[in-house]
This record gives C-alpha cells, sequence and structure tokens, in this order.
C-alpha cells in the first residue's frame, strides 16, 4: 500500500503548529497504525529529517497511550468497534489514500510536541479521588464482602476505562465526564468505595472543572469513539452521586 499522510507537526507548546504531507510507501495492510508511523519515522530519519512524536505504550489496547485523531475521529473512524489506535490495521484504509493524523484537541490536553499531549489532567482528577478505606491485617476471604452479580459486572465494565482521553477529545465541549464518571462508578458500585463515595465524587467533579473541561454535550460521541466502549449511562450514575454527596457553605 501507498499512502499520503497529513501529520500535525508542531515544535512545542508555544509554536503554532501546522498540517506537513509525507509519503507512507509499501506499507502492508496487516501492519497496526503505530507500526506504519514507525516505518514513515525509519525513512525520515535516513533523511535526516526531525521524526513524527507520538505517544505509544503497549501497543495492545490497554495503556490508552495512542492518542491520535485519524481522519477527524478519535483513534479513527474505519475500525472495529473497542478497538484502539493501535489495534487499528492499515487494511482499514485503501491504498492511495490520504490520512489525516492530529492530536486530541482540548484546552485541558495542550500538545507538547507533534501529535503528543499533555494529559496530566486526568491524573490530577484521579488524585483528587482520594483514598478507600480498607481494613488492615490479613487477607479476608473472597466470601467475606459479598457483592451481587450486576454490581460486579457493572463495576468492571466501568473500570475498563484506560484514561486515553478520546471522549474528550470527540466531545464538542471537551468534556471528560465519561472518564470521570467511569472512575467514580466503579467505586460507587463496591462495599469498598462506599465509605469516601461522597467525598470523592463532590471532589473529582471540582477538579474536573478545575482543570477546564467543559460539560457534556449528550449527544454521546464520547460512547461512539471510546476504545473500551464505556456507556453514557455512567455519566447518569455520576450525577446522582453527586446530587447525593454534601455541598459545602
Amino acid at each position: 500500500m501507498n499512502l499520503t499522510l497529513k501529520v500535525w507537526r508542531q515544535k512545542n507548546g508555544q509554536d503554532q503548529g501546522r498540517l506537513e504531507s509525507y509519503e507512507a510507501q509499501n506499507i502492508s495492510p496487516d501492519m497496526s497504525f503505530l507500526e506504519m508511523l514507525d516505518v514513515v519515522n525509519e525513512g525520515l530519519t535516513q533523511q535526516g529529517v526531525e521524526p513524527i512524536a507520538f505517544d505509544s505504550d503497549c501497543r495492545e489496547g490497554i495503556c490508552g497511550m495512542c492518542s491520535l485523531v485519524i481522519n477527524g475521529v478519535p483513534h479513527g473512524a474505519d475500525r472495529e468497534s473497542g478497538t484502539a489506535t493501535c489495534q487499528l490495521h492499515m487494511r482499514r484504509f485503501k491504498d492511495g489514500e490520504t490520512i489525516t493524523i492530529e492530536p486530541w484537541r482540548a484546552q485541558a490536553f495542550p500538545v507538547l510536541k507533534d501529535l503528543v499531549c499533555n494529559r496530566s489532567s486526568f491524573d490530577r482528577i484521579i488524585a483528587a479521588g482520594g483514598f478507600v478505606s480498607v481494613d488492615t491485617g490479613g487477607t479476608p476471604d473472597a466470601n467475606t464482602l459479598p457483592i451481587g452479580k450486576n454490581a460486579a459486572d457493572r463495576a468492571m465494565d466501568a473500570a475498563a476505562c484506560i484514561g486515553c482521553g478520546a471522549c474528550v477529545a470527540a466531545c464538542k465541549n471537551a468534556s471528560a465526564m465519561l472518564f470521570v464518571s467511569a472512575k467514580v462508578s466503579h467505586l460507587a458500585q463496591l462495599p469498598q468505595g462506599k465509605v469516601e463515595a461522597k467525598d470523592r465524587v463532590r471532589k473529582m467533579v471540582a477538579q474536573m472543572d478545575a482543570e477546564g473541561f467543559g460539560n457534556c454535550s449528550n449527544q454521546s460521541e464520547c460512547e461512539a469513539v471510546c476504545p473500551k466502549e464505556i456507556s453514557v449511562d455512567f455519566i447518569a450514575q455520576m450525577n446522582r452521586e453527586y446530587l447525593k454527596s454534601p455541598r459545602e457553605v
């Protein structure tokens, strides 16, 4: 496959940035999208051109580092459901196609270089949630804290969030509510998360607002691009938890 790439290049956070064109030649359809970028970068290095900076780590759809907007859609539009950029294969594209690659676009995710964004705002939201109280001592038997199957399944569904930020990149308001609601909800379902539940949701929502994320658009574009298919139902649960939390006066 031979492709034309229009890639966002930006030296640093102060640079204005621009799209530049590159040729990706002799690309195997069995390559992942990131492997294709590796091949392009190898060619650029050989030509004495600075390679394209992009985030990656596990390349197994687990870590959430592969934050690319491909043809206007986070993680790419023409992909199988529930896949991250690193799991997107080049067979989903056509020979001769032009592909536009950009970073996440959000005030709370400032661009560091090229396709790399600073997503430490997510870390600060998690830190604002505080801790979970547990009993000290030996490990208790599994059946000492009985958890219903429905609650356990729902908690696991929420905990599947990998914090990639695609929900923010897709939302016209750059809302982080799907991410925050997943982190709030998976603990709210479990006995271990009940003790600090009211303080947790209030503090995490306050930190989300302080980071500059917008409000939910109620259009579910976040769910549509989520590589772990997190449901917007969790946003409703977070709102319920928030309404039950105490207010400071």
